[in-house]
Parts: C-alpha cells; structure tokens; sequence
C-alpha cells in the first residue's frame, strides 16, 4: 500500500499545435505576422515544419480557426510573463478591522483614529466598529454620534463605503482611501 502519491500529473498543452489542430482549413499567420491565408490543415503543418517551427491554434473560435506559425516553448514562456507581469500590477486591497465599546475614553479614540489614518495612508481599507454589550445596545446614538464623528475627522484622506451598517450589537463604517492622481 503507497503512502504518498508519486505520480505526477502533467498539465495539458495550453494551445492547440500541430497534428492536435480539429479543423480542415486554418487561417495562417507566419512567424514575423504577415497573413499567409486561408490554406488546408495538413498544408499549414507542411509550412510549419518547413521552417523548423510549431503550428500554433491562437484563435480557436474563430471561423476558420486562426493560427501561427511560430515556436510553440518560446510562446508559452512569453504568455506565461505577460500573465505575471499582469498579476504583479493588480492592485491589492487589504481591509483592516478595528473594534472599540460604545463607552471609549476620547483620547483612546483619538489612538483609534490615528491608527485608522495609517492604514488609509497605506492603501487599506478600514472597517471601523463600535460593539455593544448588555445596556449599551438601548444607547445606538452613541454609536451612530462616535461613527459620524470619525467620518468627519477623516474626510480628508477616506470616503465613506455604503454609510453606516448596523448588524445585531455591532454597528460599523467603512472607509475607503481616496485617490490622490
């Protein structure tokens, strides 16, 4: 009985080359981009192979099929940089949560508030939330006041994402950096 699993398994080709291209006819495209033309399967593979390089299916869906002759490692090594180079240039947005009671000292608010205007300085965004417990939730407006507050003290630097969302004995804000372009 194996233990672990050795067996490796083996991605499919990501494009369709060669003998794998299904359609009679195929649109040719050759290495340095000029269009050939609309020539049979087997013709486009004859072509290919005289120039030592790959029939490649770029556009299956289209009708004829388009594909290029091409060498198909080089390919899939330049398509796999570009889906990196894409990914690395997505923004990514964190949400940062910061919980206080109802019933917080003012210049720990003030902590609170500070600490939010580092996380906005940063690109996050914030989820502010007052929590009540026990009496506190007969006293909403405390809440609502604390909340309202701090949208006004950070006006400058985050825009209020949806207002204010209030959920059991939770009551929160979002705030969302501003673009500075």
């Amino acid at each position: 009985m194996a233990r672990f699993d050795n067996r490796r398994t083996y991605k499919k080709d990501l494009y369709n080359r060669n003998q794998n291209i299904r359609a009679a006819e195929v649109r040719v495209i050759d290495s340095d981009g000029t269009m050939i033309g609309i020539k049979p399967i087997a013709e486009a593979i004859a072509l290919a192979k005289e120039q030592e390089l790959d029939l490649v299916e770029i556009s299956p869906n289209a009708q004829p099929p388009v594909c290029k002759i091409l060498d198909y490692n080089r390919y899939v090594y330049e398509q796999g940089k570009k889906a990196a180079e894409a990914k690395k240039k997505q923004a990514k947005v964190t949400m940062k949560e910061l919980r206080i009671k109802s019933r917080i000292a003012p210049h720990d608010l003030d902590v609170k508030v500070r600490q939010i205007e580092d996380f906005l300085r940063k690109k996050d965004m914030v989820r502010f939330v007052v929590v009540f417990h026990g009496r506190e939730n007969q006293h909403k407006d405390i809440g609502i006041q604390i909340l309202n507050d701090t949208a006004k003290r950070l006006e400058p630097l985050a825009n209020v994402d949806g207002g204010l969302q209030q959920m059991g004995n939770r009551m929160s804000m979002t705030f969302v950096p501003k673009n500075d372009k």
